[in-house]
């Protein structure tokens, strides 16, 4: 007699057993590991005499030459000791079976490593003398001292690496060394006032308290703020920021002026020289390294990174030797997970492991082992999301696209002709007090589904505006970026404004004729962006609104591959806050939102207009069938 287990248990039946799975493949790939690799720790000089700690691990077989395959990071090259292993080389488990030097270094003053460290070091070294340093220089010195050094390697030198790991593996190109030959930048960052805390001006407060855990401490010192916040009064971020307040009580509250970096950003609130310095965009205009910049559509943390790299590089650069992938992808989920999905979003197939077998793996084969059997070459290999499909392109944004601007209309429509309406707009109450939340579920205020999360629980909000297209009578895929340009007022003297993009699936298969109970009329986001209102016209010279005063705000919304099905509906949602990932403003003027008063936040009636002389619209470019 068979017995039936309850959903709840067969669940975690389910669970556990892809746990189970999960463990057991980990634990074969370190074995592997083991026993097909010996472990070496060296400390190699700098031109400033400083040291740098270099893990290497090299092939048992000696019966031929290697590449090496480089990581540079702040994050730890740990485990420490010649007789301890860490359980993962490369990117995926077959860059271990096809055979690597694999190279891990601690950067310049972080954990094992001699010398400061500096957040987002200038790259200015060229600049200032031979003996000068900085990240480039680290680099190339360290390339040096390998190549020279290491037993049994060809002379070819990768790298590659995510997030901060990523902006290492950027500015290697810098006056790269000739051993040099590919670069995978993955997420790197590019412009830190636009990666990682800033959304166009706007403050990520959350990402701000959970870096200083790693990056805002001494080497050997314990920062008191854990990651899963167990020291928290309570693990809703939205009640904690919101109890928070104003940013000026971070310090009187938490920090204490003891966090160094804190006290930097909230001291640069605009775009100035101490940001600009920190643009590595600037010196990638002779990158001779093959180079495939990496990145997902869904990274919340870093989407401006790859995307601004890449069209850096292949406008400064030979195009040929710069190459763009992108994927449904949270912050480094083509490495983390099979990138099936995320969240309620599915993407009908393991996207990662395709990514890392035909895409990763055969791009440093080629460039490292001189395979030109599994070479890799189309330019831009794009994940189209809503058709859950690989598109490629010889350039991106690609160039076979028609374009389109859409209007915002009455009764909560969109149309593609601007409104004849001498008068029309849509009004809200925006209350600090009461802030759209980013996202529906309980969380520390850092999350990652909430890219592709049902927006039904803000489009229900009276402080959310809404405008749907009419189904759409054929599939439409938006490539490229979104220009937002919205002509709004505020009663008060500065504003936020949040433009999403949202697919509206219809409620009933169109097949069937039945309520579609896999979908469920879901409303997905698709891509979302924000604009401080006081940086409208300039990220360096802040102004303030005129109270009552109609006034074009415009910006874009990070590039999207999406292919609204027919059926589906286009549906934009504005509104003014996104909280708690991105700060509050206080809606009254203040030189520095980052020393306003509890006292400056107050409620604000905003306007967005939708008339003849201030058609607020959104324009895209959509693929030519």
């Amino acid at each position: 007699m068979k017995v039936k287990l309850p959903a709840f248990l067969l669940a975690l039946a389910v669970l556990f057993s892809a746990f189970s799975a999960t463990a057991a493949t980990e634990d074969k790939r370190a074995e592997y590991i083991r026993s097909h690799y010996a472990k070496y720790e060296y400390n190699v000089p700098m031109r400033d005499g400083k040291t740098l700690f270099t893990s290497v691990y090299v092939p048992n077989d000696q019966s031929k030459k290697y590449p090496m395959l480089m990581q540079r990071t702040p994050y730890r090259v740990a485990p420490y000791g010649t007789d301890k292993y860490k359980t993962r080389l490369g990117p995926s488990e077959k860059f271990e079976q096809e055979g690597f030097i694999f190279v891990f270094q601690d950067v310049r003053g972080k954990q094992m490593s001699e010398g400061e460290f500096v957040n987002m070091r200038p790259q200015d070294a060229y600049k200032r003398g031979k003996k000068a340093v900085d990240d480039a220089t680290d680099a190339y010195d360290t390339i040096d001292w390998l190549v020279k050094n290491i037993p049994n390697n060809n002379g070819k030198v990768g790298q590659w690496g995510i997030s901060y790991p990523g902006y290492y593996t950027s500015v290697s190109a810098i006056n790269s060394h000739k051993a040099l030959k590919a670069i995978s930048p993955q997420a790197p960052i590019a412009d830190w006032f636009f990666d990682d805390f800033h959304r166009n001006g706007a403050f990520s407060t959350p990402m701000a308290f959970i870096f200083f855990d790693s990056f805002d401490k001494p080497r050997d010192g314990v920062f008191p703020w854990s990651e899963d916040r167990r020291d928290l009064p309570t693990q809703d971020g939205y009640q904690f920021y919101h109890e928070l307040g104003s940013l000026k009580n971070v310090n009187e509250k938490y920090f204490h002026h003891e966090r160094p970096f804190w006290d930097e950003l909230t001291q640069h609130p605009n775009y100035d020289d101490y940001w600009k310095a920190r643009d590595v965009l600037q010196h990638l205009d002779d990158v001779k390294p093959a180079v495939l910049v990496v990145g997902g559509w869904y990274d919340t943390e870093d989407l401006y990174g790859p995307l601004a790299t890449y069209k850096t590089m292949s406008d400064n650069n030979k195009k040929d030797n710069v190459q763009l992938v992108m994927g449904p992808w949270y912050h480094g989920q083509w490495i983390r997970d099979k990138g099936e999905n995320l969240g309620l979003a599915q993407f009908g197939f393991e996207t990662s492991i395709y990514f890392q077998d035909n895409i990763l793996l055969p791009f440093f084969n080629q460039h490292l082992k001189d395979d030109s059997k599994v070479a890799y070459k189309p330019q831009t290999t794009m994940f189209e999301t809503g058709a859950n499909r690989w598109r490629t392109f010889e350039t991106w944004p690609p160039k076979q696209v028609s374009e389109k601007t859409w209007y915002l209309t009455a009764d909560e429509s969109i149309s593609d002709k601007p409104s004849a309406d001498k008068q029309g707009f849509d009004e809200y109450l925006s209350d600090p007090n009461k802030p759209v939340p980013h996202s529906a579920s309980i969380s520390r205020g850092w999350d990652r589904p909430y890219m592709a999360e049902d927006q039904r629980f803000a489009a229900r909000r009276p402080d959310v505006l809404i405008y749907n297209s009419e189904p759409m009578e054929s599939d439409m895929t938006i490539a490229g970026p979104v220009d937002v340009s919205l002509w709004v007022s505020t009663t008060e003297s500065a504003a936020d404004f949040v433009v999403k993009i949202v697919d509206v699936f219809p409620g009933v298969d169109e097949n069937t004729n039945k309520v579609d109970r896999e979908t469920d009329n879901r409303h997905e986001l698709v891509r979302w962006g924000i604009i401080r209102g006081r940086f409208r016209n300039s990220f360096s010279e802040p102004e303030a609104f005129t109270p009552n005063t109609p006034t074009e705000v415009k910006f874009q919304l990070y590039d999207v591959l999406h292919d609204f099905k027919r059926g589906h509906k286009l549906q934009i949602q504005v509104q003014s806050s996104m909280f708690p990932f991105m700060d509050m403003n206080p809606q009254k003027y203040v030189e520095n939102i980052f020393e306003a008063d509890d006292s400056d936040f107050v409620k604000a009636f905003h306007r967005v207009y939708r008339t003849e002389d201030m058609p607020s619209n959104i324009s895209f470019t959509v693929l030519e069938k």
